[in-house]
């Protein structure tokens, strides 16, 4: 089974990435999601500071690859040659998808700027970027840093910029997907 894999700071692209991979027919799993139903268990609102809570949580008492612990069973069952995965954050979660795929691990890093994506967080209106200004995305970028991010983001095994229009990265987006499929 191929994993293609997304990396990169929040609102840089990863989530449109994977739409569209899914819109070419690709399964996606968001690592996100992993969080939301642990949220969901506990009863909490899924606001930015409970994913971040509840995240780095998991990653203290499971290890820093609890989150990709929790998709590789997900991978695993959809039982297709490629899939996708949405939301990469540590190299942790880097080194066990390797483990657990190989070299048909591909880790796709997506870079845009600063000011385009709090527009992009701005514009989105999920219930965890309530309140989101520039000190906001700075907190929630250096608690992803602090997750190991940083480390993720230079192992990628390429780079797709998303600073230009959104047709322009969906192009890319495509394009690379097909190569690599």
């Amino acid at each position: 089974m191929k994993i293609i894999a997304f990396v990169g700071m929040p609102a840089s692209g990863k989530g449109e990435a994977a739409k569209v991979a899914k819109d070419m027919g690709y399964p996606v799993v968001n690592m996100g999601n992993a969080i939301r139903e642990e949220i969901e268990r506990l009863g909490l609102e899924p606001t930015d500071e409970n994913l971040g809570m509840t995240g780095t949580k998991l990653r203290q008492e499971e290890g820093p690859s609890a989150i990709a612990r929790r998709c590789v069973p997900k991978l695993r069952a959809i039982n297709v040659d490629t899939a996708v995965v949405d939301g990469v954050r540590n190299i942790e979660e880097v080194h066990l998808f390797k483990e657990e795929f190989g070299d048909d691990f591909l880790l796709i890093n997506i870079d845009s700027s600063t000011q385009n994506r709090l527009h992009r967080i701005q514009m989105r209106g999920r219930s965890d970027d309530r309140l989101m200004n520039e000190e906001a995305l700075r907190t929630r970028d250096e608690r992803e840093l602090g997750w190991g991010m940083a480390e993720s983001i230079k192992s990628a095994d390429m780079t797709i910029e998303n600073n230009g229009s959104l047709e322009e990265f969906r192009d890319k987006v495509s394009k690379v997907i097909g190569e690599n499929k």
